[in-house]
């Protein structure tokens, strides 16, 4: 892919309301002259705010980007299997030997699974090879003017400004993903400005060029959001025919030792300590595959908002620390775009907050589902099928 995943799930989020302070629509100069001004207000020197300011321009390629997402509307299923590939299985473990050193210290010093950081690697930039090709502050500048979600990119771009200062980027070179990372792990700048590790030790944070810096800064963000060092994510499960569905999902968390005494069963090695806190997610319902996910599956949220992306970035991680592939099952047939719509607007009418009708399988949607189901007697598994709609 030419842009990174995270850049295409991350604008998948609701807009939030927009507040008064936001500084966003009305004309690009003014509001270049509130960003430029706001920036000073914040310690930016006036001449290298006026540099800086100046060179930004609107791009309406990036606005079209946001508002044409279809790739995460994928079951899993499909999605993994597009995106996992035995090209990229080699190229990760590959990888992992070459720089044998580099994902020690990622291990030691952060705990953080190599499989996880190679799997983001594979999945963001194809291991550094194509990240991304739209100007970086033309970027963030233009998703901060735009209405939908100003108080998330505008402190983006007056992070780009710091780092500008610093000599780390400059504005007129960077490039990367549409909706403004940077670099093989496509990270924001203001993550970048408080998180980045210089692992070279040349005195830059140089994510587009070094694999070490893009790396270990990629691992402090996960530190950062919550990662537990050396804990499990992710592990592949098969479930009994009698277990009550409507346990599962993200909503519910239980000791491993609970999950085995109702029969959850790991499907290869073993699954660990009893007394973890965990929960089984079933992505396409319970006639599809099923995982035991741990707190640090959830962090991984913080990185990237869609389900289905961070269901199969971790799955792929499980892959490369030696894991088999997972078991298809038969799982039912899902919706399309246009009937998750309707699915949304037949729930929202009932009275279930779905999060917005916009035809996307999101946690609101994932949880609406599950309790409609049980209202109805069906499985409570969380999988919209036509059944499910048809009933509605």
């Amino acid at each position: 892919m030419r842009v990174s995943f995270f850049a295409a799930a991350f604008a998948l989020v609701l807009s939030s309301p927009v507040s008064a302070q936001s500084g966003c629509g009305g004309s690009w100069s003014s509001f270049i002259d509130g960003l430029r001004n706001e920036a000073v207000r914040d310690g930016l020197p006036a001449s290298t705010a006026d540099s800086f300011f100046s060179r930004l321009r609107q791009d309406p390629e990036v606005l079209r980007r946001d508002r044409a997402q279809g790739f995460f509307q994928r079951p899993f299923v499909d999605f993994s299997q597009r995106l996992i590939s035995q090209n990229r299985l080699d190229r990760a473990r590959q990888l992992l030997q070459q720089r044998a050193s580099l994902f020690q210290t990622l291990q030691r010093n952060y705990g953080v699974s190599p499989g996880i950081m190679l799997a983001f690697l594979a999945f963001e930039t194809d291991f550094g090879a194509f990240q991304g090709d739209i100007n970086t502050a033309n970027a963030l500048a233009t998703l901060a003017h735009d209405c939908r979600r100003p108080e998330i990119f505008r402190p983006q771009i007056l992070a780009f400004a710091e780092l500008y200062r610093r000599g780390e980027l400059d504005p007129a070179t960077t490039v990367g993903a549409w909706a403004g990372e940077i670099g093989m792990v496509q990270m924001l700048p203001r993550d970048i400005l408080t998180l980045g590790v210089d692992a070279d030790g040349d005195g830059h944070v140089d994510l587009r060029g070094s694999m070490n810096d893009a790396v270990l800064s990629g691992a402090a963000l996960l530190r950062h959001h919550g990662w537990r060092p050396n804990e499990p994510w992710m592990h592949e499960v098969s479930i009994p025919s009698n277990l009550d569905l409507s346990q599962t999902g993200l909503r519910t968390e239980m000791s491993v030792s609970d999950w085995e005494r109702l029969g959850v069963r790991p499907r290869h090695g073993s699954l660990p300590s009893g007394g973890l806190r965990a929960s089984v997610i079933l992505p396409q319902g319970h006639r599809g595959p099923a995982f035991m996910i741990f707190n640090n599956f959830r962090v991984l949220f913080d990185w990237n908002q869609s389900f289905t992306y961070v269901t199969t970035a971790a799955y792929f991680a499980t892959r490369i620390d030696g894991a088999p592939v997972y078991t298809i099952g038969n799982p039912e047939t899902g919706l399309d775009q246009n009937q998750m719509r309707r699915l949304q607007t037949a729930l929202q009418a009932r009275g279930f907050d779905v999060g917005g009708i916009d035809g996307i399988l999101g946690a609101g949607t994932r949880a609406a589902v599950q309790d409609v189901q049980q209202q109805l007697g069906l499985p409570a598994d969380g999988w919209p099928t036509p059944t499910l709609l048809q009933r509605l």
